[in-house]
């Protein structure tokens, strides 16, 4: 802490500040038990504090306790909520900022067992929530299961992801990871974008072009498959060896280093740190000759600085009101109750996992209104539903906690995790 120096002649100005400094220690190491919810020590406004005689800020001072105290204060905080939202559940701390919730509710007079991770990402700042493929190597024609997946990634909690091409494991739905698009939007479908600093949800659409020869071409997907004939798609390295088969009246362009490498009317192989172009070949012949190709990828709308991003529908909660576009994202086969997962944040940037155990006895599942419901009470101001049915898995703490009804759980493509940063 810092120290105020006493000069002869001013020893009563100061020891009147240096009592006033004691008494503000006082009430802001108190506050807590004096005011519920506790206010956090930021939210106090002490910069104009000064000596009075020598006009040294003790701004510092205050600083520097505040920083003992926050963690505490935000601790507090985080565990009296958890208590207070799940009065009947079995609570356990997976990791500083990390809970665990266990609980089980009635509708129409049947359970329904819950699973439940709570995140408080300014305490749990040892981790990062971020999707991971099933790959090591980002494969995206992969599937393992959650345990694998989690041990890979050095993960304390984790849940399955957005949907995925059963035959495949290709991910279906915008998917990022470190600010790499690995695939992208279908139908338009609700995504989550995960920022250093909080979290942001609306239905994306692709939002890319090659550029070439003065012209300009619009990207309609990245490592997708392909929705219309007319649609011009691009396949990375991460698709797999070679490119699908071209639709008819279609082209095929191998780019390498923003050059043309290779062209044909088939399947290429897709090289190495480059992609290849499917498209009509009326919309590439303005590119054949072109001595140099420039591709941007993107999304909107655009969200800038974020770091990853992973997709789901339908929506669930929508500026914190109940909100299920089942219909309008082309969702409704997954009605009805069913084991489910879904993802949601609160005002103050606290992360919700849920999975939702189903077609059992002991627990018949959710509709999606139902869950929407459940979301919205536990404080999300936004809220998506994740692939479930027979993905729904949750991993906590070296194991899965529910119970699927494959044991263990299947094996998925992608899943959204809770990992170590020391080791990403």
């Amino acid at each position: 802490m810092d120290t105020l120096d006493y000069y002869a002649g001013n020893t009563r100005q100061n020891n009147s500040l240096a009592v006033n400094i004691a008494l503000l220690g006082t009430f802001v190491l108190l506050q807590p038990l004096f005011f519920y919810p506790p206010i956090l020590a930021n939210d106090m406004t002490l910069a104009k504090i000064s000596n009075p005689v020598l006009n040294v800020p003790v701004k510092n001072t205050v600083v520097e306790i505040e920083k003992e105290i926050s963690p505490e204060i935000r601790a507090a905080n985080f565990n009296s909520r958890v208590k207070e939202k799940y009065p009947k559940a079995v609570i356990k701390d997976v990791a500083k900022g990390v809970k665990h919730i266990r609980l089980v509710k009635y509708y129409d007079g049947k359970p329904v067992r819950i699973n439940v991770v709570e995140i408080e990402r300014k305490l749990a700042d040892d981790f990062e929530i971020k999707p991971a493929l099933s790959s090591t190597s980002n494969n995206l024609n992969s599937k393992r299961t959650i345990t694998t997946i989690a041990k890979n990634t050095n993960s304390i909690a984790a849940i399955n992801g957005t949907y995925f091409k059963p035959q495949t494991g290709v991910p279906l739905g915008t998917l990022m990871i470190d600010r790499k698009i690995y695939t992208g939007p279908v139908y338009d479908r609700v995504a989550m974008g995960i920022f250093d600093d909080g979290f942001k949800t609306a239905r994306l659409q692709m939002n890319g072009e090659i550029r070439a020869n003065g012209k300009t071409l619009k990207v309609d997907n990245i490592n997708q498959p392909r929705m219309l004939s007319t649609h011009t798609i691009i396949y990375t390295p991460e698709w797999g060896k070679n490119s699908p088969a071209t639709p008819k009246y279609g082209y095929q362009l191998a780019i390498k280093d923003n050059k043309i490498i290779s062209a044909s009317y088939n399947p290429l192989a897709i090289p190495d740190g480059g992609y290849v172009i499917s498209a009509p070949l009326s919309v590439l012949k303005p590119f054949l000759n072109a001595k140099k190709i420039k591709i941007t990828l993107n999304t909107s709308p655009e969200w800038k600085n974020v770091r990853h991003i992973i997709s789901g529908g339908p929506y669930l909660v929508k500026n914190s009101e109940v909100f299920v576009d089942m219909t309008a994202q082309k969702l409704g086969a997954i009605g009805g109750k069913n084991p489910r997962t879904a993802i949601g944040y609160t005002a103050d940037d606290i992360f919700i996992m849920v999975a939702v155990d189903g077609r059992e006895g002991s627990s018949v599942g959710m509709t999606l209104m139902q869950l929407a419901n459940f979301m919205k009470s536990l404080g999300c101001t936004d809220a998506i539903n994740l692939d479930g049915g027979g993905s729904t898995v949750m991993y906590v703490g070296g194991q899965v906690v529910n119970k699927p009804a494959f044991k263990g759980g299947i094996a998925i493509s992608n899943a959204l995790v809770l990992s170590s940063k020391s080791k990403l």
